[in-house]
């Protein structure tokens, strides 16, 4: 027998719920496995169950119609690996998957390590620095570009269309609309000044070309590629240490665990990713009608898979907002699921544990102050974090 679907009728996108989504996301989770969000038009997935299931089921739950709440965004982001189904997205992931795997990141770990030390050290030294450009955008942001083989020129923007980029997937607005404004910057950057001529030979830029040449490819998939591998190989991990340093400043009995264990920095990190998941959604389109715990989504629905609620799932996990570095938090969703869990996954841990790592031989405490978050649609995590570190 099919459960009654509920309808809620809740603002996902103001100013407060994006500052502030857990009490709506509680609401979700309570209404159903899945609910109708009358406001948007669209179906929620808020519990880690039915979240996880459907990210496994990418034939019935299917990317190939935008991954957005608006369709412009979903028209301009058409051809890129979160927006293709297999066989396509096999396709073009085989381009740079095998460079992302664990094995193949050896000799880029060690120089993310040694990257980490030579930056932890120095804000160590100064004591006092904002916890988000001066360290959460500052590793990574070197370490993803010099892999794409970026030129200096136009370094300083990426970020910033970054940010558009995935603003651009919430629901027409204006948000919407200055997000898309930048993600066609970043085109316009990709086209005119991230020229192949202008790439490093042998980086990964160079090899989404060399894909085209050699017919692996359609050259029509060079611009939808670099901007994917340009956009998410950015923020979850500059947000998951902004955040990590937030937790650990206002729990620091948890810092003390990570420091006396050092064997811990991993599950630590998948902690603060459980916690803070830095995408808090993606949607998918049924291909199909079918049961969700006994309600039935129509062929066509579109539907918020919500991560951020699942992995503060009470269903899942014991006292999900407690922050735990002890918590067994492996199987948190943050990186997605299935066939379209995060290519470059693999390197945000390297950087994530390579920071923690370093801070931890260091830091004694974190103090911050004035926190000031970042108001996105899709991401969260912070704009500044004041910080002060109390050294060992």
């Amino acid at each position: 027998m099919s459960v009654t679907v509920i309808s809620l009728d809740i603002d996902l996108f103001s100013d407060g719920a994006l500052l502030d989504p857990w009490p709506l996301y509680r609401r979700i989770r309570d209404a159903g496995p899945v609910v109708f969000l009358s406001r948007l038009g669209v179906w929620a997935m808020g519990r880690y169950g039915p979240v996880r299931a459907a990210l496994r089921d990418w034939e019935t739950y299917s990317s190939a119609q935008g991954i957005a709440l608006n369709p412009v965004a979903n028209g301009t982001t058409e051809g890129r690996l979160l927006t293709s189904d297999p066989p396509e997205h096999d396709t073009l992931r085989s381009v740079l998957a095998h460079r992302l795997l664990p094995r193949q990141l050896r000799d880029v770990g060690q120089t993310v390590a040694r990257r980490a030390e030579e930056l932890v050290e120095g804000l160590v030294e100064r004591g006092e620095f904002d916890a988000v450009p001066d360290l959460a955008q500052a590793l990574p942001l070197g370490v993803v570009l010099d892999l794409i083989g970026l030129p200096q020129d136009g370094r300083d923007e990426i970020l910033r269309w970054a940010d558009g980029a995935f603003s651009a997937s919430g629901p027409e607005g204006p948000r919407t609309s200055e997000g898309l404004a930048l993600l066609e910057e970043q085109f316009q950057y990709l086209i005119t000044r991230a020229t192949r001529d202008q790439l490093a030979p042998g980086s990964m830029g160079w090899a989404i070309y060399q894909a085209a040449d050699e017919g692996r490819i359609d050259a029509k998939s060079i611009l939808p590629l670099m901007s994917a591998y340009l956009t998410a190989g950015l923020d979850t991990t500059v947000n998951a240490i902004g955040n990590a340093v937030y937790y650990f400043a206002h729990n620091p009995g948890q810092w003390d665990l990570v420091r006396q264990n050092p064997e811990i920095v991993a599950n630590a990190f998948n902690e603060v990713l459980r916690v803070e998941s830095p995408v808090q959604f993606f949607t998918r389109v049924t291909t199909r009608e079918v049961d969700v715990e006994g309600v039935r989504l129509p062929e066509g629905a579109r539907v918020m898979m919500m991560y951020a609620s699942a992995n503060r799932d009470e269903r899942r996990w014991e006292n999900p907002a407690t922050f735990d570095v002890r918590r067994n938090a492996a199987e948190h969703i943050a990186f997605g699921h299935g066939v379209h869990g995060c290519a470059g996954q693999a390197l945000a841990r390297i950087e994530g544990h390579a920071i923690l790592q370093s801070l931890a031989k260091r830091v004694a405490r974190f103090e911050v102050s004035a926190p000031e978050r970042r108001i996105n649609q899709l991401i969260r995590g912070f704009k500044s974090l004041p910080t002060v570190v109390q050294a060992l």
